[in-house]
């Protein structure tokens, strides 16, 4: 599949102004990635502790900087009241809580019947799941659309945990599409295996993907056979999902040749998409090639023995070891983590320092991926302050980021039709910027976290800056759209009722900067974003006196709509800020 992203090769379509402000606020320039590798999969303990001399553990300042770096990289948006709790925590105790799994959300639900339309789904009722349901072509677009605002629903409702960053890290890197598959009850079984193993083990979820039935469809695993052999899914298992291609990923067009012949004979259950339940995979012997597979040096020259019947199928496990024992794949799913997660490219310095050891803790506790983040997230390298506010925010992050921390608030939280309508509303709105939520572009998934050197500068064009101002501006003024006559803004008073001293314009736009920036505006700028709320006045009591007439009026329309119209001015500017952007 196509790997390139064109805007690389042509003009570049971003905003003449936006690499100021990348180059500004984005605090760590882009390096060549070394690619040096650990030698050996296994350590002892003692060269374990030296390799890990890179991850020395955090013990700097525990204060606003520092956590809200921890919160903008690992959840969606911070909430106040996020914010005050972890300032109470210390940096390991905030970790800890952070690797914490959530609590499994229900499954979606039908709220897409209208009979208005003719649309009623005879297997799901409404207010009733339908991920066991048998498929239905002409409702599946509209499960799939329920999938996707389930989605949306679990980010906005989120725990104080890394799970939803971490489904969509392992979404974007093991990427399919769901409406390629189309196949809804696939799909979601697709996202339920990434929420089970999201904190767990690499070798358990490579296992689970490759049987998984919307992987089995999307990348013609369920195609693949003795015959004609298909060498998609195996091509992009190695190149993709476990080795990737990196300067010492050596293996061979023959490894990929291989590796699709172990494949052959795994199917998924066709009867059972066609049935009430879930959908699962079996292996069919027939159309197994039961042949010798011959692997390149790269993976020491190893044999697959070819086996016949019920047998064939433990070739598969004897596969995934080979591949995933080899030394790359620890050091390549360390790499993608810390491109999630703490800057897009990694240096000669990050590679040996961070990288390396990283690997060799995956490999030392047999792939499980938790003591890796954790000592990813505890460790002073993180929490270098070149990090902070190094990466751009992508479109989830931005809008759902932006309704979680304005505490935007349904006029009707019971209505969960109205809910649905607004998670669908907010779909539509991110995949306008460029992500939509179970389709990525393409199996590599989205190119801001692939695509050198562009990276994450992917999500910001002419056309998203944009969009991305008139959705903020949207939220301030007249409301977030979800249909015609309903639009739902940001309750700027109430929120700003929130802070500590919302009379004192000094002490309110610092808590805004801490909340929102991350960081601390300098002086001049702090000055200009004062000058909003003073009316372009010099004293500061221009915002008090006129903050204290409507706290001491509630009723008087006159003394609120003066502090509002002022606050709605505050803040546009501030989303519309360079730093508003980053996280």
């Amino acid at each position: 599949m196509d790997r390139t992203n064109g805007y690389i090769k042509g003009k570049d379509p971003r905003p003449a102004d936006f690499q100021h402000l990348v180059n500004r606020f984005r605090k760590v320039q882009p390096v060549s990635l070394n690619g040096s590798s650990a030698s050996g999969t296994k350590i002892s303990k003692s060269a374990l502790a030296r390799t890990q001399s890179g991850l020395a553990p955090y013990s700097g300042t525990w204060e606003g900087p520092q956590v809200t770096h921890l919160l903008r990289r690992a959840l969606f948006g911070i909430k106040r009241s996020e914010l005050a709790s972890f300032k109470n925590l210390s940096p390991t105790a905030a970790v800890d809580l952070l690797l914490t799994p959530a609590t499994t959300p229900d499954p979606p639900i039908n709220y897409y019947n209208n009979p208005g339309e003719g649309v009623i789904d005879p297997f799901a009722d409404f207010g009733e799941s339908w991920i066991n349901a048998p498929y239905a072509n002409e409702y599946e677009g509209r499960r799939i659309v329920s999938l996707k605002s389930w989605l949306i629903g679990n980010i906005l409702s989120q725990e104080a945990s890394l799970h939803e960053k971490l489904i969509l890290f392992w979404h974007n890197l093991l990427a399919t599409q769901s409406w390629g598959i189309f196949i809804s009850k696939a799909s979601y079984q697709y996202f339920d295996m990434l929420r089970r193993n999201a904190f767990g083990n690499f070798k358990t979820l490579i296992r689970e993907l490759t049987l998984d039935p919307a992987m089995l469809i999307y990348l013609n695993g369920t195609q693949n056979n003795k015959e004609a052999p298909d060498e998609n899914y195996a091509r992009e298992l190695q190149e993709l999902f476990c080795i990737g291609k990196g300067p010492n990923a050596a293996f061979t067009e023959g490894d990929v040749q291989a590796a699709a012949r172990v494949l052959t004979g795994w199917i998924i259950n066709w009867n059972q998409v066609n049935e009430e339940g879930p959908v699962s995979s079996l292996f069919w012997s027939d159309i197994h090639d039961t042949s010798d597979k011959q692997f390149s040096e790269f993976y020491g020259n190893r044999v697959i023995s070819g086996r016949s019947g019920s047998a064939g199928a433990e070739e598969l496990d004897e596969l995934l070891d080979m591949i995933i024992d080899n030394q790359e794949t620890a050091l390549y799913i360390c790499r993608r983590l810390y491109q999630f997660f703490v800057y897009s490219e990694v240096d000669e310095d990050a590679e040996q320092n961070v990288i390396v050891p990283l690997a060799d803790i995956l490999r030392a506790n047999n792939y499980e991926v938790l003591p890796v983040l954790e000592a990813l997230l505890k460790s002073e390298h993180f929490f270098d302050e070149r990090h902070y506010g190094a990466l751009i925010k992508n479109p989830v992050d931005h809008l759902l980021g932006l309704w979680r921390s304005l505490e935007v608030q349904s006029p009707d939280p019971a209505n969960l039709v109205l809910q649905d309508a607004i998670h669908r509303s907010m779909l539509w709105n991110m995949a306008n910027k460029g992500l939509e939520i179970a389709d990525p572009p393409s199996v590599s998934g989205w190119p801001a976290y692939y695509q050198a050197p562009g990276f994450d500068k992917a999500w910001i064009t002419t056309d998203t800056i944009s969009s991305r101002a008139i959705t903020s501006d949207s939220l301030v003024y007249w409301g977030f759209w979800v249909y015609q006559g309903m639009q739902i803004p940001a309750d700027l008073l109430e929120f700003v009722e929130g802070f500590t001293a919302p009379a004192d314009p000094n002490l309110l736009l610092a808590d805004l900067s801490e909340l929102l920036f991350g960081t601390s505006l300098a002086t001049n700028e702090l000055d200009q974003l004062k000058t909003i709320l003073l009316s372009g006045q010099r004293e500061d009591y221009y915002w008090s006196n006129a903050w204290y007439d409507y706290e001491n009026n509630p009723g008087n329309g006159e003394y609120k709509l003066v502090v509002e119209n002022r606050l709605k001015s505050l803040f546009q500017r501030v989303f519309q800020r360079g730093e508003f952007h980053l996280m």
